[in-house]
């Protein structure tokens, strides 16, 4: 009987072209593979941030103050809570503060949440702690980032302005006006404006500053000054008036005497009277002019 021959196994080829050929969509996930692994990479690391906030919670309660254990699992707390902060933080982006200083100010925030979270009241840290970083924020645009001073209720009012424009905006498809919030929030359209005028007075700008863009010389050197001279317009304007009214001769007498700076004596001389007859001109004409003088009347 003939021998049978074992099968040959089939050669290998090194040219890669000759591999079996794979899509590239086999090859490579898609966007939408990537956003969902990213999803779930973030819900994974925030679950893990949960477990481990529990965890040393449970150790922290047990600790006593001012101990260095203590002060470890404090400063774990600190550590795995930061992206909460980083959170809470990036909601004020539009303020113009360095996110840096807004961070570590809720940082602050997420210590004082540390120091007073009770886990044994069946909340969880993150629900209990961002009322409290949000608000050392806020706190802080109020009371260090205005330079210029706002009425503590004309800055809750605008916060609440700012809502309802949001709201109305979604609802109308467009910005609502100053008598559309009003009649939303319930008050007078001057304290809606008054509100959207302290919103925007966060820093004082430098008169000297400047123009941004349009090339302008700074506001100081465009405003307006109060000319000394300006009084002097009235009180020549009721001298003009109140002169006509006088004898042709006693006008040239004051002239004289207020504007050539001559004494009695050099006026009667100039016009060929007696210095006592000068006089009682001067005395007459000061009394015509009082009793005409409509703004001492």
């Amino acid at each position: 009987m003939p021998a049978r021959t074992a099968p040959e196994a089939p050669l290998r080829s090194d040219n890669p072209t000759d591999e079996p050929h794979r899509t590239d969509d086999a090859a490579e996930p898609g966007d939408g593979d990537l956003a969902g692994a990213a999803a779930r990479s973030r819900e994974s690391r925030g679950a893990d941030a949960r477990a481990l906030t529990q965890v040393l919670f449970k150790e922290f309660a047990a600790l006593e103050p001012g101990t260095p254990e203590h002060a470890r699992v404090r400063a774990a707390l600190i550590e795995a809570n930061l992206p909460l902060v980083r959170y809470a933080a990036a909601r004020f982006r539009s303020r113009n503060e360095p996110m840096e200083d807004v961070v570590q100010v809720g940082t602050i925030g997420l210590i004082n949440a540390i120091d007073r979270f009770d886990p044994d009241r069946g909340v969880q840290f993150p629900t209990f702690a961002m009322p409290t970083v949000v608000g050392e924020i806020k706190r802080y645009f109020r009371d260090n980032v205005r330079t210029v001073h706002v009425p503590r209720r004309l800055h809750e009012l605008w916060v609440q302005v700012n809502g309802a424009t949001e709201d109305l905006t979604v609802l109308h498809g467009r910005s609502p006006t100053t008598a559309e919030i009003a009649e939303r929030l319930k008050i007078a359209e001057d304290e809606v404006l008054a509100c959207i005028e302290a919103g925007r007075s966060y820093h004082a700008t430098s008169l000297e500053a400047a123009q941004e863009g349009d090339g302008l010389p700074g506001l100081l050197d465009r405003l307006g000054y109060e000319d000394p001279a300006l009084a002097g317009v009235e009180h020549r304007d009721l001298v003009r008036h109140l002169l006509v009214q006088l004898p042709e001769r006693e006008q040239r007498i004051l002239l004289l005497r207020y504007y050539s700076n001559l004494t009695q004596s050099q006026i009667s001389a100039e016009l060929g009277v007696s210095q006592m007859h000068v006089s009682r001109l001067l005395s007459r004409s000061f009394a015509r002019l009082r009793s005409a003088n409509r703004i001492e009347a």
